[in-house]
């Protein structure tokens, strides 16, 4: 045979093996060709029992129980929408196009926050900042279920930055509140709220710290000693719940820290045993309550310590005592160390301040006390903190001397002050010395007469398309008014000459 026929011969023989394997696997992958295996099972094994029950997952980890603290806490958070007055800018960048009301009566903006529901007939703790400046029937709660209410306000406290606000609705889940005291750092922590119009947002984290002085309230007698901790706490969160394992409240969430105004670590909360006291005071008598020591306080530090002869550093140093306050009347002196109070230590001034804050007048308080080398426990009666003559209510009609007076002997000045927030100068009018401008000199902020829009350098002109020429007039017209309707409508004239109206009421 020759060799191009041998060739031949055996690509022949390898084309027909190839064909032959293509048909055979053909015929085993083809259901329709090859016969079916014989099976002895024909169902899929399916289960949707856990591996674990929850309860189990919650002995081997706390964080398990993360899930059943959101479920139950959720619905105690609520959102809480306030319409706030904006003042139109007054810059470079004025948009003087904008209507003559616009310029009268200040914008009206809104902000968000959160509150914790704590009684089911529909008290809700919240912050002071949330609805600070809140314009009559300008709170709205929106409930987890996405009822609506509106809210009234019940009190407020700026010092500690809280305040109640009282929705109409009975049989609502109550939030249950935790001792704060006995929050450790470390321990594991929720925060529930609303951050960035984001509703029940929840967040995990640990406590980092507690007694935390951040300097975030402005007031002068500001009580701070916050629950720090890194559990995510933004914008909009202000208000709601930081809550512990066992689902209870331990703190309001209030501020966060760092230079965005973005979460960035770090968010701190005011400790519910002073925000308990708080509300609880604003529900029963409209105001806080709060006891006074009759002191002035520091820290204890190292060298200090040493030079009074402590064994460690500890304590908050009495510097000064208030004569015949409640500290005074019992024996405390200038330089004795407070090493604890009620049988907790207190380390750190704020920590003190909380301590007796949650306590009300009236109340014996135990403290230990260091002096010349020797502990021993003195009992304090506590007295009642009497507002400073600034802090007294602003809207009293009392006898008012105005900011500014003109130059010389006063004579065609007249000043009245009003109980609806503002006061009004009379300065005679140069044409006619029987007539006066009547000019608002002074608008106290988020009383009523600031909520309505009236400002300072506003002209009356007329009560209720009443003429008025003179305080006497001016004060005649708005009493009887007030008291047939209880409101009044205010023609006012500002300095850019544009006129408008302003309603005011009487609650």
């Amino acid at each position: 045979m020759k060799r191009r026929d041998i060739y031949l011969t055996g690509l022949l023989l390898i084309l027909v093996g190839v064909s032959i394997g293509t048909i055979f696997a053909l015929y085993t992958i083809n259901p329709d060709l090859a016969p079916l295996s014989d099976v002895k099972i024909t169902e899929v094994k399916k289960s949707e029992a856990p591996l674990f029950t929850e309860e189990d997952l919650a002995k081997i980890d706390t964080r398990f129980v993360f899930k059943k603290i959101a479920e139950e806490v959720t619905p105690t958070v609520v959102y809480i929408e306030t319409i706030i007055p904006v003042d139109a800018p007054d810059d470079e960048n004025h948009d003087f196009n904008e209507s003559i009301w616009d310029r009268i009566v200040p914008r009206r903006a809104r902000t968000v926050g959160s509150g914790v529901v704590i009684t089911n007939n529909g008290y809700i703790l919240t912050n002071y900042h949330v609805i600070e400046g809140a314009v009559r029937n300008g709170l709205k709660v929106v409930l987890n279920d996405k009822r609506e209410y509106d809210a009234k306000l019940v009190g407020q406290d700026p010092s500690t930055d809280l305040a109640v606000i009282k929705i109409d609705a009975q049989n609502l889940q109550a939030v249950t509140v935790g001792n704060s005291d006995s929050v450790d750092v470390g321990e594991w922590v929720l925060a529930i709220g609303n951050p960035f119009r984001l509703r029940s947002t929840v967040t995990a984290g640990i406590v980092s710290a507690l007694s935390r002085d951040v300097q975030i309230i402005n007031d002068r007698m500001r009580i701070e000693s916050f629950i720090q901790t890194d559990a995510a706490i933004n914008k909009g969160n202000s208000g709601g719940a930081l809550v512990n394992t066992s689902g209870q409240l331990v703190g309001v969430n209030t501020a966060i820290a760092s230079q965005s105004g973005a979460y960035q670590g770090y968010g701190f909360a005011v400790p519910s045993n002073l925000a308990l006291k708080v509300a609880t005071d604003l529900i029963q008598y409209g105001e806080v309550k709060r006891a006074l020591l009759g002191v002035t306080i520091g820290a204890v530090d190292f060298n200090r310590a040493t030079e009074i002869g402590l064994a460690e550093v500890r304590g908050v140093e009495i510097l000064s005592v208030s004569r015949d306050g409640a500290a005074d009347l019992s024996g405390i002196r200038s330089g004795d160390v407070v090493l604890e109070v009620n049988g907790q230590a207190v380390n750190e001034s704020n920590e003190l301040q909380e301590k007796v804050a949650v306590l009300r007048p009236g109340d014996l308080v135990d403290l230990r006390i260091w002096r010349n080398g020797q502990e021993f426990n003195q009992s304090v009666l506590l007295k009642m903190l009497e507002p400073a003559p600034e802090e007294e209510l602003a809207f009293e009609d009392q006898s008012i001397i105005p900011d500014e007076i003109p130059e010389g002997d006063n004579t065609g000045v007249d000043v009245h002050e009003f109980d609806l927030g503002f006061r009004v100068m009379a300065l005679v009018k140069p044409e006619n010395e029987e007539t006066y401008d009547l000019i608002v000199s002074h608008v106290y902020k988020y009383s009523e007469a600031w909520n309505r829009g009236l400002r300072e350098n506003q002209k009356i002109l007329t009560i209720d398309e009443e003429k008025v020429e003179d305080i006497d007039s001016l004060k005649e017209l708005i009493s009887r008014k007030l008291t047939n309707k209880k409101s009044v409508m205010l023609e006012v004239l500002n300095e850019e000459n544009a006129r408008g109206y302003i309603e005011l009421e009487r609650n």
